[in-house]
Protein backbone atom coordinates (compact mmCIF):
# COMPACT_ATOMS: atom_id res chain seq x y z
CA UNK A 1 0.00 0.00 0.00
CA UNK A 2 2.67 2.89 -1.26
CA UNK A 3 1.55 6.39 -1.21
CA UNK A 4 1.79 6.61 -5.09
CA UNK A 5 -0.39 3.28 -5.52
CA UNK A 6 -2.79 4.91 -3.26
CA UNK A 7 -2.50 8.10 -5.47
CA UNK A 8 -3.52 5.66 -8.72
CA UNK A 9 -6.43 4.64 -6.99
CA UNK A 10 -7.75 8.16 -6.79
CA UNK A 11 -7.22 8.90 -10.15
CA UNK A 12 -9.14 5.71 -11.31
CA UNK A 13 -12.19 6.62 -9.39
CA UNK A 14 -12.31 10.23 -9.82
CA UNK A 15 -11.54 11.54 -6.20
CA UNK A 16 -8.44 13.89 -5.78
CA UNK A 17 -4.53 13.37 -5.97
CA UNK A 18 -4.02 15.69 -2.90
CA UNK A 19 -4.47 13.17 -0.04
CA UNK A 20 -6.34 15.58 2.59
CA UNK A 21 -8.87 16.74 0.27
CA UNK A 22 -10.86 13.21 0.19
CA UNK A 23 -13.82 11.98 1.99
CA UNK A 24 -13.98 8.70 0.90
CA UNK A 25 -10.95 6.21 -0.53
CA UNK A 26 -11.75 3.04 -2.25
CA UNK A 27 -8.93 0.46 -1.32
CA UNK A 28 -10.99 -2.58 -1.47
CA UNK A 29 -10.35 -6.10 -3.34
CA UNK A 30 -6.39 -4.55 -3.70
CA UNK A 31 -4.50 -7.62 -2.34
CA UNK A 32 -3.11 -5.59 0.99
CA UNK A 33 -1.82 -7.39 3.16
CA UNK A 34 -1.32 -4.32 5.92
CA UNK A 35 -2.54 -0.80 6.20
CA UNK A 36 -0.07 2.18 5.55
CA UNK A 37 0.49 5.33 4.07
CA UNK A 38 -2.54 6.97 4.78
CA UNK A 39 -0.75 9.83 7.32
CA UNK A 40 -2.09 12.32 4.95
CA UNK A 41 -5.69 11.71 4.32
CA UNK A 42 -7.03 13.14 7.08
CA UNK A 43 -10.31 13.97 6.29
CA UNK A 44 -11.57 10.53 5.38
CA UNK A 45 -15.04 9.73 6.35
CA UNK A 46 -15.60 6.67 4.61
CA UNK A 47 -12.68 3.94 4.21
CA UNK A 48 -13.46 0.84 2.18
CA UNK A 49 -10.41 -2.08 2.74
CA UNK A 50 -12.65 -5.01 2.68
CA UNK A 51 -11.89 -8.21 0.66
CA UNK A 52 -8.16 -7.85 0.99
CA UNK A 53 -5.33 -10.03 3.39
CA UNK A 54 -5.54 -7.32 5.74
CA UNK A 55 -3.52 -9.00 9.61
CA UNK A 56 -4.44 -6.01 11.74
CA UNK A 57 -5.84 -2.75 12.51
CA UNK A 58 -3.25 -0.12 12.22
CA UNK A 59 -2.09 3.02 11.08
CA UNK A 60 -5.59 5.53 11.63
CA UNK A 61 -4.52 7.57 13.97
CA UNK A 62 -4.95 10.20 11.40
CA UNK A 63 -8.31 9.48 10.77
CA UNK A 64 -10.32 11.23 13.22
CA UNK A 65 -12.77 12.86 10.74
CA UNK A 66 -13.91 8.72 9.86
CA UNK A 67 -16.98 7.48 10.26
CA UNK A 68 -17.32 4.30 7.97
CA UNK A 69 -15.05 1.53 8.36
CA UNK A 70 -15.39 -1.30 6.01
CA UNK A 71 -12.59 -3.85 7.29
CA UNK A 72 -14.39 -7.07 6.23
CA UNK A 73 -13.27 -10.10 4.67
CA UNK A 74 -9.91 -9.93 5.52
CA UNK A 75 -7.56 -11.84 8.51
CA UNK A 76 -7.81 -9.91 11.10
CA UNK A 77 -7.75 -11.76 14.65
CA UNK A 78 -7.89 -8.44 17.23
CA UNK A 79 -10.37 -5.29 17.17
CA UNK A 80 -7.58 -2.60 18.54
CA UNK A 81 -5.98 0.52 17.28
CA UNK A 82 -9.37 2.22 17.02
CA UNK A 83 -9.33 4.67 19.82
CA UNK A 84 -8.27 7.90 17.58
CA UNK A 85 -11.35 7.40 15.48
CA UNK A 86 -13.91 9.03 17.85
CA UNK A 87 -16.29 9.85 15.32
CA UNK A 88 -16.97 6.53 14.00
CA UNK A 89 -20.58 5.46 13.30
CA UNK A 90 -20.22 2.48 11.36
CA UNK A 91 -17.75 -0.79 11.49
CA UNK A 92 -18.09 -3.95 9.48
CA UNK A 93 -15.42 -6.43 10.96
CA UNK A 94 -17.62 -9.52 9.24
CA UNK A 95 -15.38 -12.67 7.60
CA UNK A 96 -12.56 -12.09 9.93
CA UNK A 97 -10.77 -14.43 12.46
CA UNK A 98 -11.82 -12.67 15.43
CA UNK A 99 -12.38 -14.16 18.69
CA UNK A 100 -12.84 -11.62 21.42
CA UNK A 101 -15.11 -7.99 21.20
CA UNK A 102 -12.56 -5.83 23.05
CA UNK A 103 -11.29 -2.01 22.56
CA UNK A 104 -14.30 -0.48 21.53
CA UNK A 105 -15.81 1.56 24.51
CA UNK A 106 -13.97 4.73 23.65
CA UNK A 107 -16.04 4.86 20.70
CA UNK A 108 -19.09 6.99 21.82
CA UNK A 109 -20.74 7.21 18.38
CA UNK A 110 -20.40 3.94 17.13
CA UNK A 111 -23.93 2.73 15.98
CA UNK A 112 -23.85 0.17 13.81
CA UNK A 113 -21.21 -2.42 14.72
CA UNK A 114 -21.05 -5.72 12.39
CA UNK A 115 -18.95 -9.20 14.04
CA UNK A 116 -20.69 -11.89 11.86
CA UNK A 117 -19.46 -14.90 10.72
CA UNK A 118 -16.16 -14.63 13.14
CA UNK A 119 -15.06 -16.52 15.96
CA UNK A 120 -16.70 -15.28 18.97
CA UNK A 121 -17.79 -18.36 21.41
CA UNK A 122 -18.08 -17.74 25.37
CA UNK A 123 -19.29 -15.40 27.65
CA UNK A 124 -15.46 -13.30 27.92
CA UNK A 125 -15.62 -13.34 24.09
CA UNK A 126 -18.98 -11.29 23.98
CA UNK A 127 -18.97 -9.27 27.27
CA UNK A 128 -17.92 -6.08 26.45
CA UNK A 129 -20.58 -5.24 24.30
CA UNK A 130 -22.62 -4.58 27.08
CA UNK A 131 -20.60 -1.34 27.79
CA UNK A 132 -21.17 0.11 24.23
CA UNK A 133 -23.92 2.00 24.99
CA UNK A 134 -24.20 3.73 21.56
CA UNK A 135 -24.55 0.52 19.65
CA UNK A 136 -27.83 0.38 17.94
CA UNK A 137 -27.68 -1.94 15.43
CA UNK A 138 -25.57 -5.12 16.42
CA UNK A 139 -24.68 -8.17 13.97
CA UNK A 140 -23.26 -10.90 15.45
CA UNK A 141 -24.76 -14.04 13.70
CA UNK A 142 -22.85 -17.02 12.64
CA UNK A 143 -19.95 -17.16 15.35
CA UNK A 144 -19.88 -20.03 17.68
CA UNK A 145 -21.53 -18.37 20.40
CA UNK A 146 -22.65 -21.18 22.84
CA UNK A 147 -23.73 -19.26 26.00
CA UNK A 148 -27.35 -18.45 27.33
CA UNK A 149 -25.96 -15.66 29.21
CA UNK A 150 -25.27 -13.48 25.64
CA UNK A 151 -29.63 -13.09 26.62
CA UNK A 152 -28.06 -10.90 29.17
CA UNK A 153 -25.40 -9.35 27.71
CA UNK A 154 -27.49 -7.97 24.47
CA UNK A 155 -30.40 -7.01 27.44
CA UNK A 156 -27.71 -5.05 29.03
CA UNK A 157 -27.19 -2.15 26.04
CA UNK A 158 -28.83 0.65 26.46
CA UNK A 159 -29.84 1.54 22.92
CA UNK A 160 -30.02 -1.56 20.83
CA UNK A 161 -32.98 -1.26 18.64
CA UNK A 162 -31.25 -4.16 15.64
CA UNK A 163 -29.83 -7.53 16.84
CA UNK A 164 -28.76 -10.44 14.30
CA UNK A 165 -27.90 -13.32 16.73
CA UNK A 166 -28.59 -16.64 13.71
CA UNK A 167 -26.46 -18.90 13.02
CA UNK A 168 -24.98 -19.56 16.69
CA UNK A 169 -25.68 -22.63 18.13
CA UNK A 170 -26.92 -21.20 21.45
CA UNK A 171 -30.02 -20.36 19.89
CA UNK A 172 -31.14 -23.95 20.28
CA UNK A 173 -30.69 -23.88 24.02
CA UNK A 174 -32.40 -20.33 24.67
CA UNK A 175 -35.60 -21.16 25.64
CA UNK A 176 -38.61 -19.66 23.82
CA UNK A 177 -35.66 -17.95 21.91
CA UNK A 178 -37.61 -14.78 20.38
CA UNK A 179 -39.83 -13.48 23.81
CA UNK A 180 -36.84 -14.01 25.71
CA UNK A 181 -34.55 -11.42 23.35
CA UNK A 182 -37.62 -9.19 23.25
CA UNK A 183 -38.20 -9.16 27.07
CA UNK A 184 -34.61 -9.07 27.89
CA UNK A 185 -34.20 -6.29 25.12
CA UNK A 186 -36.41 -3.11 25.73
CA UNK A 187 -36.45 -1.23 23.12
CA UNK A 188 -35.45 -4.12 20.25
CA UNK A 189 -37.20 -3.47 16.98
CA UNK A 190 -36.05 -6.21 14.32
CA UNK A 191 -34.50 -9.62 15.74
CA UNK A 192 -32.84 -11.46 12.73
CA UNK A 193 -34.77 -11.87 9.82
CA UNK A 194 -37.96 -10.45 11.26
CA UNK A 195 -39.16 -7.11 12.92
CA UNK A 196 -40.49 -6.43 16.26
CA UNK A 197 -43.76 -4.91 16.54
CA UNK A 198 -45.82 -3.63 19.66
CA UNK A 199 -48.27 -6.68 19.35
CA UNK A 200 -45.12 -8.95 19.46
CA UNK A 201 -43.68 -6.93 23.05
CA UNK A 202 -47.49 -7.09 24.38
CA UNK A 203 -47.90 -10.92 23.68
CA UNK A 204 -44.05 -11.68 24.97
CA UNK A 205 -44.60 -9.53 27.95
CA UNK A 206 -48.38 -11.75 28.30
CA UNK A 207 -46.51 -15.14 28.08
CA UNK A 208 -44.02 -13.95 31.04
CA UNK A 209 -47.09 -12.72 33.01
CA UNK A 210 -48.93 -15.48 32.27
CA UNK A 211 -47.83 -18.30 30.14
CA UNK A 212 -49.59 -19.52 27.00
CA UNK A 213 -52.80 -18.94 28.01
CA UNK A 214 -52.35 -15.10 28.87
CA UNK A 215 -50.45 -14.41 25.51
CA UNK A 216 -53.59 -16.27 23.65
CA UNK A 217 -55.85 -13.49 25.39
CA UNK A 218 -53.37 -11.09 24.91
CA UNK A 219 -52.82 -11.88 21.09
CA UNK A 220 -56.75 -11.78 20.79
CA UNK A 221 -56.88 -8.31 22.36
CA UNK A 222 -54.77 -7.05 19.66
CA UNK A 223 -56.75 -8.79 16.40
CA UNK A 224 -60.17 -7.35 17.46
CA UNK A 225 -58.41 -4.07 18.07
CA UNK A 226 -56.90 -4.21 14.71
CA UNK A 227 -60.32 -5.70 12.90
CA UNK A 228 -61.97 -2.43 14.82
CA UNK A 229 -59.44 -0.09 13.00
CA UNK A 230 -60.23 -1.26 9.59
CA UNK A 231 -63.96 -1.43 10.44
CA UNK A 232 -63.88 2.26 11.64
CA UNK A 233 -61.56 3.11 8.35
CA UNK A 234 -64.24 1.81 5.76
CA UNK A 235 -67.13 3.75 7.62
CA UNK A 236 -65.23 6.55 7.48
CA UNK A 237 -64.70 6.64 3.79
CA UNK A 238 -68.23 5.58 3.22
CA UNK A 239 -69.44 8.53 5.11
Amino acid sequence: MTECLIKKYCRDNKLYETPYLNDVLYLHYKGFSFIENLDNYTGLKCLWLENNGIKEIANLNNQTKLKCLFLHNNLIKKIENLEYLEQLDNLNLAYNLINKIENLDSLNYLTNLNLSHNYLKTLKDIEHIRYLDSVSILDISYNKIDTVEVVNVVGAMKSLRVLTLKGNPVIKFIKMYRKSLILNCKYLQHLDDKPVFPCDRACAEAWSRGGLQEEQVERRLWIECDKKKINDSVICKLF
